[in-house]
C-alpha cells in the first residue's frame, strides 16, 4: 500500500503514529496501551497487539510478508528506544518506550484486580515453571488458567486446533505470546479470529520474569542500552544479528531524516 494510503487508512480508525523505516508504529502512552488490551480482552475480542523494536522494523523492511503482518497488527507498540525515538522526531514528541517485560507486569498488576484471567504460550517448560512460581508470589490471586510450552517444529492442523481449543476453553482475556520474533507475530496474525482473546507478543518477557534471563539494569533500560546489555549476555546468538539490524536501521533511518530534511517545503515551491 502507498505510504499516502496507508496513512489515510489508519487514520480512518483513529491510530496515531508513523512510519518507522517501513513499519507503521502507533503512538501510544501506557495508559492508552493499557486501557484498549483492558477492553479488548474484556469483551473477548481476537485481537493481537505487536512490540516493535530495530530487529522486528528491518525484518519487516526486508519481507514483505512480515511487513503485512505488522501493519496488520491491531496495535503496534514501539519496544526498542530507537524505535520510540524515531517516533519522538516524527510529530510524537512524548512518546516513551513501551517494553514488552513492563507491559507484561502492568497488565498483570490491571487483570489482578479486574479479574481478568491469562494464558501464556511459548518458552520452555524450564521457564514457565520458574514464571509461574515468580507470578504466584507477585499477584497471588491473579487468574492463570494456562500455561503451554507447544513443540519448535511446525504444529500439525490437529495439534493446533487442540491449541486453540485449550485456550478458548480456559476463557482467558488475554494470552502472552512468547515464540520470538518474527515467529510470534505471525503466530499471532494467523490466529486472529480463531482465539478469542487479545493476544500480546512479548517475547523475552517470559524468561526475564521468570529469571532465567537477566534483565538490564534500569540506567541501561532509560538510556536505551538494553539491547547492549543483551549482547553481552548471549554474544553467540545475538551479534550478527545486531551488527546487520542495527547498522541497516541507522543507516535508512539517517537517510529518510536527511532526506525530509532537504526537501522543499510546500510554500517554497516554485
Amino acid at each position: 500500500m502507498p505510504h499516502s494510503q496507508h496513512t489515510q487508512s489508519l487514520s480512518a480508525i483513529g491510530r496515531r503514529g508513523s512510519l518507522v523505516l517501513d513499519t507503521h508504529i502507533d503512538a501510544a502512552s501506557w495508559d492508552d496501551a493499557l486501557t484498549r488490551i483492558i477492553e479488548w480482552g474484556r469483551q473477548h475480542q481476537s485481537r493481537y497487539v505487536t512490540l516493535c523494536n530495530v530487529h522486528s522494523v528491518v525484518t519487516a523492511s526486508q519481507s514483505s510478508d512480515f511487513q503485512k503482518v505488522l501493519a496488520e497488527a491491531d496495535l503496534a507498540l514501539p519496544d526498542g528506544a530507537p524505535v520510540a525515538w524515531v517516533l519522538r522526531h516524527s510529530g510524537h514528541p512524548n512518546q516513551e518506550r513501551i517494553n514488552g517485560p513492563d507491559l507484561t507486569w502492568r497488565y498483570l498488576a490491571s487483570a489482578e484486580k479486574l479479574g481478568q484471567s491469562v494464558f501464556f504460550f511459548g518458552s520452555s517448560d524450564h521457564t514457565l515453571t520458574k514464571l509461574k512460581a515468580h507470578i504466584s508470589t507477585a499477584f497471588p490471586k491473579l487468574k492463570v488458567v494456562g500455561m503451554v510450552s507447544p513443540p519448535f517444529r511446525e504444529l500439525t492442523h490437529d495439534e493446533d486446533q487442540a491449541y486453540i481449543d485449550q485456550i478458548n476453553h480456559s476463557g482467558a482475556h488475554v494470552v502472552f505470546v512468547g515464540l520470538g520474533c518474527p515467529k510470534q507475530e505471525v503466530w499471532m496474525a494467523q490466529h486472529r479470529g480463531k482465539i478469542n482473546a487479545v493476544m500480546l507478543g512479548v517475547g523475552a518477557a517470559f524468561d526475564y520474569h521468570a529469571g532465567t534471563i537477566q534483565r538490564a539494569p534500569a540506567w541501561m533500560q532509560r538510556t536505551g542500552l538494553e539491547w547492549f546489555h543483551r549482547l553481552c549476555s548471549e554474544p553467540r546468538r545475538l551479534a550478527k544479528r545486531y551488527a546487520v539490524t542495527n547498522t541497516l536501521f541507522i543507516y535508512r533511518t539517517m537517510k529518510a531524516m536527511l532526506l525530509e530534511r532537504d526537501r522543499p517545503s510546500p510554500g517554497n515551491r516554485q
